[in-house]
């Protein structure tokens, strides 16, 4: 089978691999959509792995039931997790399932990027989830980033009618955008350095869109009534979105730490100010089974629509370059690499 091979963000190559064998409670699944992930282009990230296939926003179909796999059969179309957790350890049993060290080390093998995927049979266990009727492959492969969204909103405690603020509107932002508004979010503000993308965030639901670089403190008090952001949710690895977040959340409010910086980097928190207003600064890492099962319904319901979003289909050959689109942050908000795709010309 064909696959594409990443060795770091300009370099990705189409090589071939054997399909994989599957043994017991383990299943086959043709890959038929599978999105860049921002944190696939984290080059620091992923170059330590690297020659490695990437891709973890899948979805597919059933070619291969392994022994003993019960409730699956080849032809079912399926959103499939790369990671899952134990749900026995002190971490899953006090709900923090993306904590837990098997989610960590889960994965389907080799990635998304690939014609054909071995699910192992504890992902098959509790990471296989049926695809409605009502979504297509593509909108399958939202599901993954959108279930990091729903666990992001929930630890960080939005309520209906409280104002969010968006920094960055990527696809993660953008997902943020659309479900806050789902949930019943008041004033919904976004921001972003580049104006491809702030077009989008106002395209895809947001009340208020700035650039980065201005006054935003002053601007959120303008387009919220004189208030700062009750919920301040951080879609980009910058440090100084971070830092501009923490000017930006009102009392009582929360700083949602949705995108990581570089390992080494520290962030300055104004520990009495924080305690003084009762401000959180919350991190929110992955999805865990129940956010997958959320996010799904809420595609299906059509609650967050997730149609217009993909401006980039590519074969597999081409997932270099859907590489370097996500990783420029330019014009293009989702990419999906299709690894049947036949090859343009």
């Amino acid at each position: 089978m064909r696959v594409a091979m990443y060795y770091n963000n300009n370099d990705v190559r189409l090589e071939e691999m054997p399909v994989p064998a599957i043994g017991r409670g383990e299943i086959l699944v043709r890959v038929v959509a599978s999105g860049i992930c921002g944190s696939d282009v984290l080059e620091w990230y992923r170059i330590r792995k690297a020659p490695i296939v990437l891709g973890h926003e899948i979805a597919g179909e059933i070619v291969e039931v392994g022994e003993g796999v019960r409730g699956w059969r080849p032809g079912d179309r399926v959103f499939v997790s790369h990671h899952v957790p134990c749900n026995t350890c002190h971490y899953c049993l006090y709900g923090h399932h993306t904590a837990c060290e098997t989610l960590h080390t889960t994965n389907y093998y080799p990635g998304g990027f690939a014609e054909f995927i071995r699910v192992p049979a504890l992902n098959v266990d509790r990471g296989v989830f049926l695809l409605p009727d009502e979504l297509t492959f593509e909108q399958g492969a939202f599901i993954e980033p959108l279930a990091c969204v729903v666990r992001g909103q929930r630890v960080a405690g939005l309520q209906p009618g409280r104002c969010v603020l968006v920094l960055g509107s990527g696809i993660s932002g953008t997902l943020h955008i659309l479900l806050a508004r789902a949930l019943g979010a008041g004033r919904i503000i976004a921001t972003d350095v580049h104006d491809y993308r702030t077009g989008k965030a106002r395209e895809f639901g947001a009340d208020a869109v700035f650039r980065a670089d201005e006054d935003i403190p002053e601007r959120v008090r303008a387009a919220n009534g004189g208030r700062l952001a009750d919920l301040v949710v951080v879609c980009t690895g910058a440090l100084s979105a971070f830092l501009q977040a923490i000017q930006c959340v009102d009392r009582g409010g929360t700083v949602l730490s949705f995108a990581t910086t570089e390992p080494d980097v520290r962030l300055p928190v104004p520990i009495n100010e924080f305690w003084r207003n009762e401000i959180s600064l919350m991190p929110s890492y992955g999805n865990a089974p129940l956010d997958a099962v959320e996010a799904i319904e809420f595609l299906r319901a059509g609650r967050v629509s997730v149609d217009g979003m993909v401006t980039h289909r590519l074969g597999l050959e081409e997932t270099g370059l859907g590489f370097r689109l996500t990783a420029s942050a330019g014009e293009s908000l989702k990419v999906i690499v299709e690894p049947h795709r036949p090859p343009r010309g």
